[in-house]
C-alpha cells in the first residue's frame, strides 16, 4: 500500500512551486527474514516550501524514521527522496555530508551546543566549518527575533534550557537552509520555554519564508504547524490542515484505539 501526503485545500498546483522535500514510495526495513521490521511502507509525501509541517503518530509508527530519511540521516530500502532539485537516495557519503551542511538545518531535543563556545560562536560554527561568511544583517534579524541579543557572550552553562534551545534554533536558521528538520525540539523544555521556541519556528515560516518539518508527540506543539501528517504502522493515514490541540489529540486517540 502506498500512502500519500496531498496538497492542502486551496493551495498552489503541484507544478507551480517545486516542493522543498519529496518522498516517493519510500520504504525502510531494518533486519531481514523473520526479524525484519518494516518501519516505512511505501510512503509518498510532499513538503511544500515556506510551510511548517508536523509529523505525528503512535510509538513505533515510523515518524522519526521518516524524518531521518528525508534529512539524509538514514538510508531508504526502497523509493527515493528528493531535496529541492537533488535526489539524495544513493548519494555518496561525501556529497550527502556537503548537502546537509549547506542546505539543511537541524534542531533536536538535545541542544547539542558546544560547552566551551559562547552562544554567538555556537550559532556561527556551522558556517565557519563550511568556510562561509555569515550574513550579519540576517544574523542580527534571527538573534533579535529570538531575543538572544544580550546572551550572545554567554556559554551554554550560563543559559536556561529555553535559551539554549533558542540558540540551537538560531544556529539552524542563521545559515539560511532550504529546510529545517526538528525532532522533538521542545521535549526538554517546560511549557513556557517550549511556547517561545515554537512561536519562533512558526514566525520564521510566516515572516522569513523558512520551511520546517517537525516530529513531535505533543498535540500543543503540533498546533503551531500549518498541517499535521499522521503515521501508523509505517504508513501515512491522515492529515489535518490548520490544526488545533483538541483536533490533533482526537486524531491521535483514534489511531491508538
Amino acid at each position: 500500500m502506498t500512502s500519500t501526503f496531498t496538497d492542502p485545500p486551496g493551495g498552489a498546483p503541484a507544478a507551480a512551486v517545486p516542493p522543498a522535500v519529496t518522498a516517493e514510495d519510500v520504504s525502510k526495513v531494518y533486519g531481514s527474514g523473520d526479524a525484519a521490521v518494516h518501519a516505512l511502507r511505501g510512503v509518498s509525501a510532499r513538503f511544500d516550501r515556506g510551510a511548517f509541517t508536523a509529523i505525528m503518530g503512535p510509538s513505533g509508527s515510523g515518524k522519526s524514521t521518516l524524518m531521518h530519511c528525508l534529512a539524509g540521516l538514514d538510508t531508504v530500502t526502497g523509493g527515493r527522496v528528493v531535496l529541492g532539485d537533488a535526489e539524495i537516495t544513493g548519494m555518496g557519503d561525501r556529497r550527502l555530508t556537503m548537502l546537509r551542511r549547506d542546505r539543511v538545518g537541524f534542531v533536536f531535543q538535545a541542544f547539542n551546543l558546544l560547552p566551551t563556545l559562547t552562544a554567538e560562536q555556537n550559532i556561527l560554527l556551522p558556517m565557519e566549518l563550511a568556510g562561509r561568511k555569515p550574513d550579519r544583517a540576517w544574523f542580527d534579524r534571527v538573534v533579535d527575533a529570538l531575543g538572544l541579543r544580550d546572551r550572545l557572550g554567554h556559554r551554554p552553562s550560563e543559559l536556561s534550557g529555553g535559551q539554549q534551545q533558542r540558540v540551537a534554533c538560531a544556529r539552524a536558521i542563521a545559515a539560511r537552509p532550504e529546510v529545517i528538520f526538528a525532532d522533538e525540539p521542545t521535549g526538554n523544555l517546560d511549557s513556557r520555554a517550549g511556547a517561545e521556541v515554537l512561536g519562533f519556528l512558526r514566525s520564521s515560516v510566516r515572516e522569513m519564508g523558512q520551511t520546517i518539518v517537525m516530529v513531535t508527540h505533543d498535540p500543543v506543539a503540533a498546533s503551531y504547524a500549518d498541517r499535521v501528517v499522521f503515521l501508523r504502522d509505517g504508513e501515512i493515514v491522515s492529515e489535518i490542515v490548520q490544526p488545533t490541540p483538541a483536533a490533533v489529540l482526537d486524531r491521535l486517540k483514534s489511531l491508538e484505539a
